[in-house]
């Protein structure tokens, strides 16, 4: 995954956080953790689908951690993508905070923040195909952020499971990994399960699933 400059807003880490001195102080908060930046990759892709070699109605939002985070704010936003990948995000600050692993930092970056900018708020309003992604020792961001979107996707959005239980919502689930996919095997699943569901949504392809994740249940 390559890794993109942070949108305006985003809370950087970056030559702003080198220049920090070290006096135990807690750095100014941002005004919003989420309108700013979602508005400003909403613009790239404004800008990036109004290109004549592009097809705008063929577009899928992806982003991991921080990214994950906005994919899911974006999908309870917009409707406008024909698929999203979320991976690692953060769903439900208010359960997040307590449980990362640094609790002390986000308390004292977001402040009263984070009930307005949680992206569970308003899953009722995801209507876009979402594969969620997330290894069990993630300690960062940790696994019951994935687990609770599953569930929220499938029992509470604008696309929920049918009386089947069916529904084109993905659970990508990694046992042993954690913040980001490092195993080498696991990497290649990784890739093969993302392409095939962008290719689902975008192209209409059938999905071919790793062998080492088995055979789709039946409906």
């Amino acid at each position: 995954m390559g890794r993109a400059a942070r949108p305006a807003g985003a809370l950087d880490r970056g030559a702003a956080a080198r220049r920090r001195p070290r006096t135990g102080v807690a750095p100014p908060r941002p005004a919003g953790l989420t309108d700013p930046p979602s508005l400003t990759l909403l613009a790239i892709t404004d800008a990036t689908e109004a290109r004549d070699d592009i097809d705008g109605s063929r577009t899928v939002a992806m982003g991991g951690s921080f990214g994950g985070y906005m994919a899911n704010w974006i999908a309870g936003h917009t409707d406008r993508f024909a698929a999203i990948v979320t991976h690692a995000s953060l769903w439900a600050l208010d359960q997040f905070g307590p449980t990362t692993d640094a609790p002390f930092y986000w308390s004292r970056e977001m402040g009263g923040l984070a009930e307005a900018h949680s992206p569970h708020r308003f899953v009722g309003q995801i209507t876009t195909p979402m594969l969620v992604i997330h290894g069990d020792k993630d300690y960062r961001v940790p696994i019951g952020e994935g687990l609770r979107l599953w569930w929220e996707l499938l029992s509470a959005s604008g696309l929920p499971a049918d009386a089947h239980g069916q529904s084109p919502h993905r659970f990508l689930y990694f046992p042993d990994e954690n913040h980001w996919i490092l195993q080498a095997q696991h990497a290649k699943v990784w890739y093969e399960v993302v392409l095939g569901f962008v290719g689902e949504h975008v192209h209409g392809r059938t999905p071919t699933l790793p062998d080492v994740l088995g055979a789709p249940a039946q409906g």
